[in-house]
């Protein structure tokens, strides 16, 4: 029985695998069961029996890689004192870029996340649930720090909004940068830079809002 439960765990562990891969490379509708079986070496039915279906593996395939992104890269949204508004936006904002712009498989997560933008699922309610709305309510804590002045929700809410809109961009627009600058890949030293920037420009524009509220 305990063999048994080993070749079951390691299969279960092969599918999600290769389904992080193929999901985050072709969104959940474009990727295909059989796909995501041959690259892992299991049989279709191993699909059915660890999950269900392949909604149920997709979600599973979300919080799996979810765990091993946040491993590495942290989403930390506690308000530490000993840290500045300024220094929660900037860490906040590299650990988003690192999770979405690094190669392999610590990217997985963010890549299905910016698809989930654009291609919605009902994957998408268990996300803003579990990780977009707690990272937004505490984006919007520090932008509200930063601006010092009271200010509207809805100014509080474009600020955080562009933070994460320029952060997506880098994902999105991937084919035009390529173009541009025939660049495909970031390495670590360009996304420290990309982080750099946005976070000054963020922080820039947020200040000026607060002198002018």
């Amino acid at each position: 029985m305990e063999n048994i439960n080993k070749i079951n765990q390691n299969t279960r562990e092969r599918i999600l695998m290769a389904a992080g891969e193929v999901f985050a490379e072709n969104g959940f509708r474009n990727a295909t069961v059989r796909d995501i079986c041959k690259k892992a070496g299991a049989n279709i039915a191993a699909v059915n029996y660890h999950f269900g279906d392949k909604e149920n593996l997709y979600i599973s395939v979300l919080k799996y890689w979810r765990e091993v992104a946040f491993q590495k890269y942290p989403l930390d949204l506690r308000i530490d004192e000993h840290k500045t508004p300024e220094e929660h936006i900037r860490l906040f904002i590299r650990s988003f870029l690192f999770r979405t712009l690094e190669e392999g498989q610590y990217s997985w997560f963010g890549k299905l996340v910016a698809k989930e933008y654009m291609e919605p699922t009902k994957a998408l309610d268990i996300l803003i649930q579990e990780t977009i709305r707690p990272a937004f309510e505490f984006l919007s804590y520090v932008a509200q720090q930063i601006l010092e002045k009271p200010a509207s929700e809805e100014t509080i809410r474009f600020c955080c909004l562009s933070i994460v809109s320029q952060c997506l961009f880098f994902v999105y627009a991937k084919h035009v940068i390529k173009k541009l600058f025939q660049q495909d890949k970031f390495s670590t030293e360009e996304i420290e830079s990309i982080a750099d920037h946005i976070t000054r420009f963020s922080l820039e524009a947020i200040k000026s809002l607060g002198r002018h509220t």
